[in-house]
């Protein structure tokens, strides 16, 4: 595999500190969780949740402790539910987290937990599947971020992540203009805060490539890394396990 890219803390078009991107990052997305769902079907047109659903398919024979990192308002998690699985949400953003409890009301049987993945609240080896869907491009840090869910996963445990890649080649411009144009005006419109959308197009850019990410998995000390291209490379499912 290549050399793993080195990663920046810049916040849209402006370098600035870790402290103070993880500050704006977490105002972004207070401010866009009453519409967070509904952009994200939006910007999609709804192909995020086939998305989704085929990460679930692909862990649908694991049991145990499942803990979904930055599940914001628990999408994933929902799909995640089943006979001996227990299903955690793990996100810094409260504000996310109850627009998804209240959805889902006093019944669901989800665990919603606060904390962010350069510091996750769990002991080691305590968690049998983490998952994260387009979430790990907001880690300030994130060779740390890998490096705490190595630590909390059990021997043979299973990492799967759900992230925004780089697309064909053929098709990357016909992206590009969608991504620039399009994005930033609908956040706009719909969501009433442009900044927030303009970041979302900046830290898919920066985030690194399906070979670059699975490099960085490999020296964070995963093992058995391989990925998935999802709509034509638009998104990557990335799979790693933890040595028994």
């Amino acid at each position: 595999m290549q050399e793993a890219p080195s990663i920046d803390h810049s916040f849209g078009r402006h370098r600035v500190s870790v402290d103070e991107r993880k500050g704006r990052i977490r105002r972004v997305f207070e401010a866009v969780a009453p519409r967070y769902d509904l952009m994200n079907d939006l910007l999609s047109f709804g192909i995020h949740r086939l998305w989704k659903r085929r990460l679930a398919r692909r862990c649908a024979a694991l049991r145990g402790r499942i803990v979904d990192l930055a599940g914001g308002t628990g999408d994933v998690a929902r799909l995640l539910l089943g006979a001996g699985r227990d299903v955690l949400v793990c996100d810094p953003s409260l504000a996310m987290m109850a627009q998804g409890r209240h959805r889902g009301g006093a019944r669901e049987d989800i665990m919603w937990l606060a904390g962010e993945a350069e510091a996750l609240p769990f002991a080691a080896a305590s968690v049998d599947l983490l998952t994260i869907s387009f979430g790990l491009r907001n880690a300030t840090r994130l060779e740390a971020a890998l490096a705490e869910i190595r630590r909390v996963l059990k021997p043979g445990g299973r990492f799967v992540c759900l992230e925004f890649s780089r697309p064909y080649r053929w098709f990357a411009p016909l992206y590009d203009l969608y991504s620039y144009l399009v994005i930033p005006r609908l956040g706009a419109a719909v969501a009433r805060n442009p900044e927030a959308y303009e970041y979302l197009v900046d830290s898919i850019r920066r985030f690194p490539d399906q070979r670059g990410f699975g490099t960085l998995m490999e020296k964070a000390g995963f093992d058995a890394v391989r990925w998935e291209n999802v709509s034509l490379g638009i998104a990557c499912l990335h799979f790693g396990e933890v040595p028994q």
